[in-house]
């Protein structure tokens, strides 16, 4: 694939680690997997990661920002989450998914979006359980050590380290605000990518 398709040149990709997994590796993920590292880490394509953060970013801007949930117990993606909201007005919880959000109108903290994302399948398993059972789409990032059974569109990339999210959610931010038009096409993110990532 030539360097211009891809959304940021392939050296800012590997600088932020979005495309290094884990030793363990899933056989729902080993189609993205490129190779394994000599320390038995999986690697996975770059060139994929890239087009499912299109394909994402895309999906979610057929919806408004107050219809979109995203999901993160994980600490590393607190920092990224936060600045998603705060670029996009999309809905966050950094932090631990409450039981019930989802499926009990009776509780105070209970909401409707229409679909939902997770930072991780694994410490996020309640809220795609809630989401299924509901019936609204759920992407997932997803690393090397995933199952991605129980989603709708999958994103591979290295769903545990603060850079990796920090760009991830950089981008999505970034292609959802151009699909829905308030950021022109060579126009940049107030925001910049360090107030997507941890130091």
């Amino acid at each position: 694939m030539a360097e211009q398709e891809l959304l940021l040149p392939s050296t800012e990709y590997l600088k932020s680690g979005i495309h290094i997994g884990t030793k363990f590796r899933t056989k729902y993920m080993a189609r993205f997997i490129y190779k394994t590292r000599p320390d038995g880490l999986s690697v996975m394509n770059l060139q994929q990661i890239d087009e499912r953060i299109k394909i994402a970013a895309n999906f979610l801007s057929q919806y408004e920002p107050q219809e979109i949930l995203v999901i993160g117990r994980r600490e590393n993606a607190w920092k990224p989450l936060k600045a998603l909201g705060k670029a996009t007005g999309i809905q966050v919880i950094p932090g631990r998914y409450a039981p019930g959000m989802l499926t009990n109108p009776q509780l105070e903290i209970y909401v409707e979006p229409k679909i939902i994302v997770v930072v991780d399948a694994i410490p996020d398993k309640n809220a795609v359980y809630d989401a299924n059972r509901v019936g609204i789409p759920v992407i997932g990032v997803c690393d090397t050590n995933n199952q991605t059974n129980n989603l709708d569109l999958v994103l591979p990339a290295n769903n545990k380290g603060k850079k990796s999210l920090g760009l991830l959610f950089y981008l999505l931010a970034t292609g959802f605000l151009r699909k829905k038009g308030t950021l022109g096409p060579n126009e940049q993110l107030k925001e910049t990518i360090e107030e997507f990532t941890e130091q």
